[in-house]
């Protein structure tokens, strides 16, 4: 059965493995929004990693450069552009899969409140030995010319403390929840023995 939304957290997750999971989903007609882009790691130190994008952004066209070969910046247009190459994307079936994505950098307003999800099939503890070298695909796209990441560092931190006081009061709501109950139970209890002339 399908949910309305997926929301899935990309910190930690290995890009091409997340993009192809999220490729098959989005075929399937699931609805997907993958949040912290700029978490999301890539197999490669991030030197090899930056020369192959510097080769990557060569390509052009010879007849208007302005037309074909857009190089996306932000991590998560570099994840998108990923998944966009594993469907059928010039189909009216892979527009509209793709038409299903939703991609961002950090996690905005209606998603930070929205449960998030991981792949444990794309996580890099699971599918990347632990020797071998990997890098952040937000510091691999500051190298490559993206320059908000200052921004969204900052905008993250906010909602971490937003949504550390919101867990805070939901803790404290759950314990007087649980001693009202606990109170209830004690006085039927009470009421019950009263019955019996204790």
């Amino acid at each position: 059965m399908f949910e309305k939304e997926v929301v899935i957290d990309g910190r930690g997750h290995l890009v091409g493995r997340l993009a192809s999971k999220v490729a098959k989903e989005l075929l399937n007609g699931q609805r997907i929004v993958v949040v912290r882009c700029e978490l999301l790691n890539k197999s490669g130190s991030l030197f090899r990693n930056k020369l192959k994008f510097q080769d990557f952004l060569t390509k052009t066209r010879n007849t208007n450069p302005r037309k074909g070969h857009i190089h996306f910046r932000t991590p998560s247009r570099i994840f998108w552009r990923t998944v966009r190459g594993m469907l059928p994307h010039k189909t009216p079936r892979g527009a509209a899969a793709l038409g299903r994505m939703k991609v961002f950098d950090g996690i905005p307003f209606p998603y930070d409140q929205k449960k998030r999800l991981v792949v444990p099939d794309a996580l890099k503890v699971l599918r990347l030995k632990s020797h071998r070298k990997f890098c952040v695909l937000g510091e691999l796209a500051g190298k490559i010319g993206w320059t908000r990441k200052d921004l969204v560092a900052r905008l993250e931190e906010k909602r971490k403390v937003k949504s550390q006081k919101f867990w805070e009061g939901k803790v404290k709501k759950a314990d007087a929840r649980k001693k009202a109950s606990g109170n209830k139970d004690l006085q039927k209890f009470n009421e019950e023995l009263a019955k019996f002339g204790y």
